[in-house]
């Protein structure tokens, strides 16, 4: 993605150094000038958690003003939405939106909150892939041989996933829908339950995370078959996409970005823009997001808002062809 910033931000920017008449912005003068709260609506320690920590630590040794992750988990996000929703629209009460953002207006019947029209876009910071497994059990050792397996055997396999509406249980859909077949949907209260069920053999297969996945591979106690990227994860280029192992087109990304209420200046959704991309490109931010299976990603607030929209579209399809209500 490239990055493009308006003019406003190039005079947010140039604030920072020396304020003049004719770069004067008001609404962001002096911004920040107390601690600011990123939103978070996925249990402590998972990838959300560590993503949102990441730039908090970047953006309060940048500007000296403490930046806090706030842990508000439950009803796949909602709960932290629906809190940021009501904030003030002052830059001071951020969300850091999740997979679950943009499907959960179709998933829900009624949300307290409009997903889109509550929310500002500030960008998208990363794009996480997943890596389908199966239990060693299972004679399949390509996607292909895979689909023809389930094929036999309507309903008989299962896969878990880190709960109803998550990027997990949407692939495993995904794949029912692309490759014919029907597998049943085993929810789990997060990867970790599943992941360990999936190693036991109560389970025949999921998409798990890269950090937990991979050294189950190594260690035998389950086999991998494809990524969920568009493109091979740095860390395992020898295991194919999905796309590449049959199931062409199939792509799913675990992701996460920053929101900030709908009537935020844009003077401040310019700065935080400019200020979290720059962390992104920083060598021991990269890694960190890397550690955790993760691509740092950017751009611009428009095509953050533009990436949620497709989301929403793309995955209404997968919702209503499966079936899938959470409510």
């Amino acid at each position: 993605m490239k990055h493009a910033f308006s003019g406003a931000a190039l005079c947010v920017v140039a604030l920072s150094f020396a304020a003049g008449p004719a770069c004067a912005q008001p609404a962001g003068q002096g911004y920040p000038s107390k601690p600011i709260r990123i939103l978070v609506g996925f249990a402590a320690g998972g990838p959300s958690d560590v993503a949102a920590r990441t730039i908090a630590q970047k953006l309060t040794e940048k500007w000296g003003q403490q930046v806090i992750v706030d842990i508000r988990p439950g009803a796949g996000g909602n709960i932290a939405t629906e809190l940021a929703a009501k904030s003030p629209p002052d830059g001071y009460t951020l969300l850091e939106p999740a997979f679950a953002h943009a499907v959960n207006p179709v998933l829900y019947s009624k949300l307290p909150f409009d997903a889109a029209k509550d929310f500002t876009p500030i960008l998208l910071f990363a794009s996480i892939a997943n890596l389908l497994v199966v239990h060693p059990s299972i004679p399949a050792n390509s996607v292909k041989e895979l689909v023809a397996f389930a094929k036999a055997r309507p309903d008989q396999l299962s896969f878990g996933s880190a709960g109803s509406g998550t990027a997990s249980h949407f692939a495993g859909e995904l794949m029912n829908m692309m490759g014919g077949i029907k597998v049943t949907h085993i929810p789990y209260k997060g990867l970790a339950p599943a992941h360990l069920d999936a190693m036991a053999g109560q389970l025949s297969m999921m998409f798990d995370g890269i950090v937990t996945g991979i050294p189950a591979v190594k260690a035998g106690k389950l086999r991998a078959l494809g990524v969920t990227t568009k493109t091979r994860w740095r860390g395992t280029p020898d295991i194919p996409t999905l796309s590449e192992a049959g199931l062409t087109g199939f792509e799913v990304n675990s992701w996460y970005g920053l929101l900030a209420p709908a009537g935020t200046p844009r003077e401040i959704v310019n700065r935080l823009n400019l200020e979290v991309a720059r962390s992104l490109r920083e060598p021991d931010a990269r890694e960190r997001f890397y550690s955790f299976g993760a691509e740092p990603m950017g751009g611009t607030p428009e095509e953050f808002g533009d990436y949620i929209k497709a989301e929403t579209a793309k995955w209404s399809k997968v919702i209503k062809a499966a079936g899938i209500k959470v409510d």
